[in-house]
């Protein structure tokens, strides 16, 4: 059955597991004689992924995370690997059991107006996605409030568009905004865990389904950012 469409955008779906580390490398070993690596990553595999979360005063993101709501938004701002110049504004929205992801660039001065709360201009941007965040600041006050670090790993297989990533070493700004700060100040969550993520369209190869079959993992709905606010 095709995916459903938001904005354009086709829906996926997106699972998510809490593993152990040895759990991690099992899998890891496993996947990479069938599915590739991502070829933007460091030669270690992995690259680091910093995103800033908005949410308002009371906690209307968080709280619908928490309570499993079927149709739920999020907005955040993402770089990679500490690179300020490449900026995305990204919306990911849920709806029933699909997950639709939207983004467009935002340069350094962008995001800092938002941070101070200088966003007039966004109303009449030419991004319509620098238009929806502005009438969600507008009707919500969301703003930026939290930093979330993390490290991925990323396997990818063609057909069924699948990509399996593993996030480890999950920090936390507590209450900092300042993404674009390369000494802020981070704390580690839970060093232990390691949050499996299996993402495709409309399906997923038997050979795939088989190889994540392995050990006690525990499904569910594991938003880093509901993670890092536990801390703080």
């Amino acid at each position: 059955m095709e995916a459903m469409s938001l904005n354009g955008v086709k829906g996926r779906t997106e699972l998510k597991h809490e593993m152990t580390k040895m759990d991690c490398y099992l899998l890891r070993n496993k996947l990479k004689h069938f599915m590739k690596a991502d070829p933007h990553a460091k030669k270690d595999g992995k690259y680091l992924i910093r995103s800033v979360y908005f949410d308002n005063f009371d906690n209307k993101v968080l709280t619908q995370k928490k309570e499993g709501f079927y149709e739920r938004d999020k907005f955040r701002v993402r770089l990679y690997d500490y690179n300020t110049d490449f900026l995305n504004l990204e919306k990911k929205s849920k709806r029933n059991n699909l997950t639709y992801k939207q983004k467009c660039r935002i340069t350094a001065d962008e995001y800092e107006r938002m941070r101070r709360g200088d966003i007039s201009w966004m109303e009449h941007d030419s991004r319509l996605l620098i238009q929806d965040l502005f009438i969600q600041m507008n009707l919500f006050q969301l703003k930026p409030v939290t930093v979330v670090d993390y490290e991925r790993e990323v396997f990818i297989y063609v057909n069924g568009n699948v990509r399996v990533t593993f996030d480890s070493s999950i920090k936390t700004s507590f209450r900092n905004n300042d993404v674009l700060n390369p000494d802020l100040p981070m704390v580690e969550t839970n060093p232990d865990i390691v949050i499996l993520e299996v993402k495709y369209d409309e399906f997923i190869p038997d050979v795939i389904k088989y190889l994540l079959q392995l050990g006690d993992r525990r499904k569910g709905t594991y938003s880093k950012y509901q993670i890092s606010r536990m801390f703080g």
